[in-house]
């Protein structure tokens, strides 16, 4: 039931224990308490004198309590006249109360009057208490701090690459979104994600988010006595908590996609593998590398091309000597009549040479201007540009307009998705940028490029004939390539009192300068720095759906902010190529697709910076292949890295890439699972095994959805695993054999350079294709093969989406779920399209090993089959 009106009263006996810094500061007051059947409001004003520590106290602040739902209660704190920033409801649309409730929820309210603290808490425990410091609600700085238990479990705060399971002494988390190549430890990277998961075992998992876009410090650490605390340090916004409560992480995390949205489906081929590579010389090398990939029998997927193509790295253009336009749609061609797709990058920054672009955004007054009216400049790869004012009303037509022109199917590139890069945003010019021609990139290809080719150096086989060598042609060298309002008055919006800890340095370093008024209602970019790169990616999907509305839309983007899965997908930047990347990739990508709802995502494969090795490659060519987004990509000026250069990274791709493609409709499944519910595909031990205190810090093996246990090899030299099993039955994936899980490590030996230890959890029934091919296109076209692995009480299940696999909206669709006890099968659920899938064979695994019962049928309709 609803809490009683005992939530109103001030929490007896009390205490408070601040920080030296607190004491300075007279906290609040709550006066005027009014509640309801769902919400409690009060007016909380500055209890005693200001002390203005990082700005100016304000002195009259509202209180809103609701309880949204059973499991989710949201508690915002934010000045009486609504003067200061809130994150925008056209970025971010706000969540409101399920009138679906049963009023029966499980997290409660307390607070005390003065100073002003608050308790959120479920029955007896404790989730988050404010008491630990005197709230601080300045200008230009807002500081709450919450104790935590000791030695908590605490996950996300993102985007980092620390380990999954939060440092709890002296760390810092600040979110700020940077350009931060080779994604160093302990510092910010290119999104904001400010939310953390609190683990308690069997008491369930909790989540703290906080609606707030300006850039922060989160601190985890003890006091002088020892105590756990966790604290916000801002600068600026309010204070805008969802708290959500599940009785195991996995429902957490299904909470959190409530509150933010669920995240977009994709369709079938983005599955599929990507190759790319900054420093393709010209469209020849491009097909070359495409018939290389073929001749070794490697499916390639989806060929993508950096800022290479473009003339001189000016968005929405081709160098004409190495990407003609007409070489590029005969490629494209190739491509889509081989079933494969073709994808680019396009940055923010516009070049102001870049006549037409540039001129059409002049026209419409698209682009940032400073205070004094003039146009912003900054200096990105292709010299000086200028950026796009996302808030500007007339943003979207403009840049809608150059992906209906420059992407035209008919007379342009036609691409398949879209790869945003730089959107943090990134600038070369140092602030204060007073000369940005001074910082511009040379226009000239870098010297290791050699002069374009007229022709292909070698043949083709299969390409056109122009693609072909040809010694009539005259070499011609080209150039190019890549080398709520304003808020409060009286802010210093560049260099606030307050620093955080900008690994870059100040807020206007290597980005865009923060005191930047935006069009419309007036944003500083002080306040939606970390949420330009999640509208550029809005605006983007936007504009990819107005060229083709009939296909899902991919958009692959760097820089994210909460909520950013409801419409992209993310890689994890410019990692390098060393086994520290290697290992921290699965951190992030089950953070990524897990708890911050973002489940397209991957790491550049054997890594984007320096060179890669041929077993480093070898064992990440595996991993890769249990990323969501899997893709290898990597930097001119290292060596290239394309899986068919060494036999054994093109063997272990193979390898891997057969697995994922025999798997994709057990992935495509679970992401529409996900897009639909919120239930993570991507997960870490804990999530399944949320009592098991062994799985709680565990980020070297993760599931791959339910039934899937990834352990790879994670140190270099290894030919073995220290994998954990968790009080379970597993099956290896390649064998059958059973391995009896204990709550133990075992030790995996003989994994050579081209295996990655994989083993189905019992109690699961995985529907996987009879084989696998060299395009998604194709394996859609075989049948199915059922893996039944039995639980420890000798059942299992599981299910089977299908559609056409690109709609957004499709029509025909067959939803199966499978249960299998007492040798039968029993298979129902609605089977909408027209022509059925097969199942060629079931494979029951035992003790006994693999039982295969080829008995072929269609999925068409409910039946049982008995497999005994």
């Amino acid at each position: 039931m609803l809490r009683s009106l005992l939530f109103l009263l001030p929490l007896a006996g009390a205490t408070t224990i601040e920080s030296r810094s607190s004491q300075e500061c007279p906290g609040y007051k709550a006066s005027n308490i009014q509640q309801d059947a769902t919400s409690l409001t009060a007016d909380l004003t500055l209890a005693g004198a200001p002390c203005n520590s990082y700005g100016t106290d304000l002195k009259d602040l509202r209180l809103l309590v609701e309880y949204q739902t059973d499991e989710r209660l949201h508690v915002i704190i934010y000045d009486v006249d609504e003067e200061v920033y809130q994150v925008p409801e056209s970025v971010l649309p706000r969540v409101g109360s399920n009138e679906n409730s049963n009023n029966d929820t499980v997290l409660g309210f307390d607070y005390v009057e003065e100073p002003f603290s608050f308790t959120v808490s479920k029955g007896d425990e404790v989730l988050f208490d404010t008491s630990a410091s005197t709230l601080v609600f300045q200008s230009q700085y807002l500081k709450l701090r919450t104790w935590l238990p000791d030695d908590p479990y605490l996950y996300g705060l993102g985007e980092h690459s620390d380990p999954l399971r939060l440092p709890t002494n002296n760390y810092t988390r600040t979110l700020w979104n940077r350009d931060a190549y080779g994604t160093p430890n302990h510092t910010n990277l290119y999104g904001s994600h400010p939310v953390y998961y609190d683990h308690r075992g069997k008491s369930g998992t909790h989540g703290v988010f906080l609606l707030n876009s300006n850039g922060m410090d989160i601190k985890i650490n003890k006091t002088t006595e020892g105590k756990q605390y966790l604290e916000y340090n801002a600068l600026g916004g309010v204070f805008d908590f969802y708290f959500f409560y599940g009785e195991n992480p996995k429902q957490a995390s299904i909470e959190y996609s409530k509150i933010v949205g669920s995240p977009a489906m994709q369709s079938y081929w983005t599955l599929g593998f990507h190759n790319c590579r900054y420093g393709y010389r010209d469209v020849y090398e491009l097909a070359e590398v495409v018939y290389n990939y073929s001749q070794a029998n490697i499916p390639l997927e989806t060929m993508w091309t950096d800022i290479d193509y473009m003339d001189k790295r000016r968005v929405f253009t081709l160098d004409p000597q190495r990407f003609p336009l007409e070489k590029m749609r005969e490629l494209v061609t190739y491509l889509h009549n081989h079933d494969q797709h073709y994808i680019v990058m396009v940055d923010p920054a516009v070049s102001v040479s870049n006549n037409s672009a540039y001129n059409k955004g002049l026209q419409q007054g698209v682009f940032l201007h400073t205070q004094n009216g003039s146009l912003y400049e900054g200096a990105v790869w292709p010299g000086v540009t200028v950026f796009p004012d996302w808030f500007h009303s007339d943003t979207q037509d403009y840049w809608t307009g150059q992906f209906d022109n420059f992407f035209d199917a008919e007379s342009g590139v036609d691409i398949d998705g879209l790869w945003i890069d730089m959107n943090e945003a990134s600038n070369f010019c140092p602030y204060p940028c007073t000369d940005p021609a001074g910082f511009a990139i040379s226009d000239n290809l870098p010297p290791a490029a050699p002069p374009v080719r007229p022709s292909s150096p070698r043949p083709l086989p299969g390409f056109p004939a122009d693609f072909q060598p040809s010694s009539k042609r005259s070499l011609k060298r080209a150039q190019g390539g890549k080398g709520s309002k304003a808020g409060l008055p009286n802010r210093n919006l560049t260099d606030p009192p307050y620093t955080i800890q900008n690994a870059a340095g100040v807020l206007s370093m290597s980005t865009i300068q923060t005191d930047i008024i935006h069009a419309g209602e007036g944003y500083a970019e002080y306040d939606t720095h970390n949420i330009y790169g999640t509208m550029m990616s809005t605006a983007s999907r936007l504009a990819m759906q107005s060229r083709r509305p009939d296909v899902r839309p991919l958009v692959i983007t760097r820089s994210t902010y909460a909520g950013a899965g409801a419409h992209v997908g993310h890689w994890l930047g410019d990692n390098l190529s060393d086994w520290a990347h290697y290992r921290i990739s699965i951190a992030q990508i089950v953070a990524f697709a897990s708890m911050f709802q973002i489940p397209m995502v991957g790491a550049d494969v054997c890594g984007f910076g320096s060179n890669t090795t041929e077993e480093l490659c070898s064992r990440w060519a595996s991993l890769g292949a249990f990323y969501t987004f899997y893709r290898d990509h990597n930097e001119l000026g290292n060596i290239p890295q394309e899986f068919y250069r060494w036999p054994t990274v093109a063997e272990s791709a193979r390898k891997a890439i057969d697995i994922r493609y025999r798997l994709l409709d057990y992935i495509y499944t679970s992401l529409h699972r996900q897009s639909q519910t919120g239930e993570p595909f991507l997960q870490p031990l804990f999530y399944l095994y949320p009592e098991d205190s062994n799985t709680f810090a565990n980020d070297l093996q993760f599931f791959y959805g339910d039934a899937i246990l990834v352990s790879p090899v994670t140190n270099e030299g290894s030919t073995s695993v220290n994998a954990y099993f968790p009080d379970d039955i597993f099956y290896d994936w390649y064998t059958g054999a059973v391995v009896r899980g204990h709550g133990a490590s075992l030790t995996l030996s003989n994994v050579n350079l081209t295996h990655i230890p994989i083993h189905i959890r019992g109690g699961n029934i995985v529907p996987v294709r009879s084989s696998s091919a060299m395009t998604t296109t194709e394996v859609r076209e075989k049948g199915f093969e059922l893996i039944i692995a039995p639980g420890l009480n000798g059942t299992a299940s599981g299910s089977l989406y299908l559609d056409d696999g690109d709609s957004p909206e499709p029509s025909a669709v067959t939803e199966i779920e499978f249960e299998y006890s007492n040798g039968v099968l029993h298979i129902q659920g609605e089977f909408g399209q027209d022509t059925p899938a097969t199942v060629e064979k079931c494979t029951l695994l035992g003790e006994s090993g693999r039982t295969e019962v080829t008995q072929s049928f269609e999925l068409s309709g409910s039946k049982e089959v008995k497999l005994k």
